[in-house]
């Protein structure tokens, strides 16, 4: 457990999935603080947390003042965690202390390293800079500006866009985790962890999964989206984009932006938006068919045991 205490009157508990909608308007409310716009959507806890090999209320806990929950971390397993603290109650060591909680479980679950996603100058990153930890790499949330679209580009002969369907989920699952796992540290994702945080978020339909086949029918890009309210209306946010190496400098992660921005335009949204990370190499893709950066996200870590 940290070292230090919680101020007087703030009492803990492990979450449980009942929770989401709580975190959710607490981890809103600092974003909208720190980037000036809610990213997050309840969708998106109550899909995580409902991935069947994900136990929440040992790997989270909350801090309540009174009935409302004002702070809250959560391990999300090997590297990474996620945290928030309401911005009325900063500058009280709630987030020191968060921070040496989930350091303390990462440690006793063998984790080496661990880290998270902050804004950049935001208060979380500057208290990850003065708890000792670095950058280790850079994450951007990306948007089309007003009235901009990308550009339509032709398939390659044979290959076609469509809706996913559910003889495809294998296959989706397959190309998505090969993809983002030339990168990202971490293990590949279990097939029904997948499931539950694609197809079975709540609120999904078919249009949020579209997929690109090849010739010979099999599945050779994925594009993962939804639309998500904002301050404003409607974006259409892409979660997961995904081409097979074998097919890849043929212009499909295009042709699948084009294809789920428009589904997203066709039902209401106003903006489109994506984020990706320094590691992948596909910021200059985004830029090329015009997205930009509309807030940076540097992942801070610390290794665990330094002197080990």
């Amino acid at each position: 457990m940290s070292a230090i205490s919680l101020p007087s009157g703030l009492v803990t508990r492990p979450l449980v999935p009942g929770d989401a909608r709580a975190v959710y308007e607490l981890i809103a409310e600092q974003e909208r603080t720190d980037v000036g716009v809610a990213e997050v959507e309840e969708e998106d806890l109550v899909s995580e947390w409902q991935q069947p090999s994900y136990d929440l209320s040992a790997n989270s806990i909350g801090i309540l003042d009174g009935e409302r929950i004002v702070a809250y971390v959560e391990y999300m397993g090997e590297e990474r965690y996620d945290a928030a603290v309401l911005p009325s109650h900063r500058g009280r060591g709630i987030g020191t202390w968060l921070a040496g909680w989930v350091q303390d479980l990462a440690r006793s679950r063998g984790a080496a390293m661990l880290g998270m996603p902050v804004p950049e100058g935001s208060a979380g990153d500057h208290l990850l800079t003065a708890l000792g930890y670095d950058v280790r790499w850079t994450s951007w949330v990306l948007r089309l500006p007003a009235g901009a679209s990308v550009r339509e580009r032709a398939l390659p002969d044979g290959y076609v866009v469509r809706e996913a369907t559910a003889a495809d989920h294998e296959q989706v699952w397959t190309v998505t985790e090969d993809a983002f796992l030339e990168w990202a540290v971490r293990a590949r994702a279990p097939f029904e962890d997948f499931a539950a945080r694609v197809w079975q978020r709540p609120g999904f339909e078919p249009w949020h999964l579209q997929v690109i086949t090849a010739p010979d029918g099999t599945v050779a890009g994925v594009a993962n989206a939804w639309n998500s309210p904002v301050d404003n209306g409607l974006d259409t946010y892409v979660s997961k984009l995904a081409v097979a190496a074998s097919h890849r400098n043929r212009g499909l992660a295009q042709a699948l932006l084009v294809a789920v921005f428009a589904a997203g335009r066709e039902r209401g949204a106003t903006s489109s938006s994506l984020s990706t990370d320094s590691r992948t190499g596909a910021l200059s893709l985004y830029e090329k068919v015009g997205m930009r950066p509309a807030s940076v996200w540097p992942h801070r870590a610390i290794r665990l045991n330094p002197g080990g």
